[in-house]
């Protein structure tokens, strides 16, 4: 038995024979152009509107998180620039499928060099290319294999159309060799409450069909060659995991009853009805940028008052946790920051491109408030990418100034961390969005699988900073959440809430297993892990002295 390690999605655990995703087509040769540029480029102009259709009815199919990323994906293949690029390669005398496959490659470059949450939708543009070139030449994409068993799907990683339509009756787990745990691969993973693990470096070359494998998303292990007694024990811990999954649902809570609200994190008010059915306590998260990254100027203050009042109207009573717009730097928006920037992800964003733009700030904020004074939803509004006081002071006035009861800070720069007990007298409460904490703490892109062992929200440097907050949050009486991914993590979850967290917000597909996790321990136990944690030197050390 040999073992390979990466970045675990869940906690779950699957035990099967291993299938290999296809390798993906061959480069297209230098043949010359075959028919009349304009025959040409209505092929390809048809070969484009056939997979964007495609990806719309798999979208429409999936639903959820996965239906938009494969609404991205067709966008992908209906952008006009594609075309037009297209056929200015022909006319230059290239045959269609090349002319179709440099086109795109021009435009996966341009993303990678953009850096973040762009370079990891490179992997989707990828795939939008080889179904259109796979059209052009009158061959199926490559996709998933198709099997009698049950199986572990392993890649060197996956489209979003790939694993938005998996069979989950048969594809027990996943295993890739690039993506990070932001890549769409894990969203989509988490949506599904499939275990996963990726940025396995050197799977593919190590595994082969038919292998038999354990698959560990809780240790971010991928066990080749298991012994018989192994795979029984990896099935009964699934069997046993499944049936804690499908408890009824409570509130979040410790073994000694101490509360610990759990909430969910929300990207459109048409997921809200899911949330509430896997016992979503309120929302830790809203990101308003579904308003936003479609238009080509800001929505007015009556369009946003109508979505909040919409959101609001699913949580009577509840805490619904809203996010200022979040743009700039890798997700750029004309109308509020549009310069080139060398290094963006340390740019105008955030809170800086907000202030930079302030009549668009002002003009949510008071539409928060007009959704705010319609509802009877306990509604709290938090700047994105607070680095100091000064920040939060101006973010906690205005939004006082045009109405707002409780207004926050997300926590994301470990500034803010550092000076965590100023932020908090100033601010009503902080909510930490681990994935940019452990970014700019690890000055590792989180987008990058090359960079994935240290893009790990268990890294003591990163828990330490969240024991400052939690510190300074007991300390002036003031909640302390948890909005990013780590939440999701049930073994991570314990130990935040160790360090002082009071709330967890996550994807809802989690929130069960979080539940089940959360059940297991006492508050003392909690600390004692946590304690334990972050006196380890790297991440892989702290996950084994919170479990010992």
């Amino acid at each position: 038995m040999s073992a390979l390690s990466g970045v675990g999605v869940g906690r779950g655990i699957a035990a099967a024979k291993v299938l290999k995703m296809p390798e993906p087509l061959a480069p297209p040769g230098d043949a010359p152009l075959s028919a009349p540029v304009d025959e040409e480029a209505a092929r390809v102009q048809g070969a484009l509107q056939d997979v964007a259709a495609e990806l719309l009815s798999r979208a429409a199919a999936a639903g959820g998180e996965a239906q938009q990323v494969l609404e991205a994906a067709a966008l992908m293949a209906q952008d006009p620039a594609i075309l037009d690029d297209v056929r200015t390669r022909m006319e230059g005398g290239a045959n269609a499928e090349r002319a179709t496959w440099d086109a795109y490659g021009a435009f996966r470059d341009m993303l990678v060099s953009m850096g973040g949450y762009m370079a990891e939708r490179a992997t989707d543009l990828d795939d939008v290319a080889q179904r259109v070139v796979a059209r052009l030449r009158g061959v199926a994409a490559p996709g998933v294999p198709a099997s009698d068993e049950p199986f572990i799907l392993v890649a060197r990683d996956l489209a979003p159309a790939d694993t938005a339509t998996l069979d989950l009756e048969k594809t027990l787990a996943l295993v890739t060799q690039d993506g990070g745990p932001t890549s769409h691969t894990a969203i989509l993973a988490r949506s599904k409450s499939l275990p996963a693990v990726v940025g396995v470096t050197g799977i593919l070359a190590a595994v082969a069909d038919g292998q038999r494998a354990i698959v560990d998303a809780r240790t971010g292990s991928v066990e080749l060659d298991p012994s018989d007694d192994a795979v029984a024990a990896a099935q009964t811990e699934r069997e046993e995991r499944l049936a804690a999954a499908s408890a009824p649902i409570t509130d979040g809570a410790l073994a000694d009853g101490t509360k610990v609200p759990l909430l969910a994190n929300l990207g459109s008010p048409k997921e809200a009805a899911k949330a509430v059915e896997l016992g979503a306590e309120g929302v830790g998260l809203f990101r308003t940028e579904f308003l936003f990254l479609d238009a080509t100027s800001a929505p007015t203050v009556e369009a946003q008052t109508a979505s909040y009042t919409e959101l609001l109207q699913a949580f009577p009573g509840r805490k619904v946790v809203v996010r200022a717009l979040d743009a700039g730097a890798d997700k750029p928006l004309s109308f509020l920051n549009d310069a080139h920037e060398e290094n963006p992800a340390l740019g105008l964003r955030g809170i800086r491109a907000l202030r930079a733009s302030e009549q668009i700030l002002r003009d949510q904020l008071a539409a928060l408030a007009n959704a705010q004074d319609a509802t009877d939803a306990e509604l709290w509004v938090m700047a994105p990418m607070i680095a100091d006081v000064e920040e939060t002071e101006y973010f906690v006035a205005l939004g006082r100034e045009l109405g707002l009861r409780t207004v926050g800070a997300m926590a994301e720069v470990p500034s803010i961390a550092v000076l965590a007990d100023q932020v908090l007298e100033a601010a009503d409460f902080v909510s930490i969005g681990t994935n940019d904490l452990t970014q700019y703490t690890m000055a590792a892109d989180r987008q990058l699988g090359s960079v994935s062992s240290f893009q790990d929200p268990w890294h003591p440097a990163v828990l330490r900073l969240v024991k400052l907050l939690g510190e300074a949050g007991a300390a002036t009486g003031k909640p302390v959440g948890v909005c990013g991914e780590a939440a999701a993590d049930p073994a991570l979850a314990v130990v935040l809430v160790g360090l002082g967290v009071t709330t967890l917000s996550m994807s809802p597909s989690a929130l069960a297993d979080v539940r089940a996790e959360l059940l297991t321990v006492t508050l003392e136990e909690a600390r004692e892990r946590a304690a334990r944690a972050i006196t380890a030197r790297s991440a892989a050390e702290a996950r084994g002295l919170a479990a010992g």
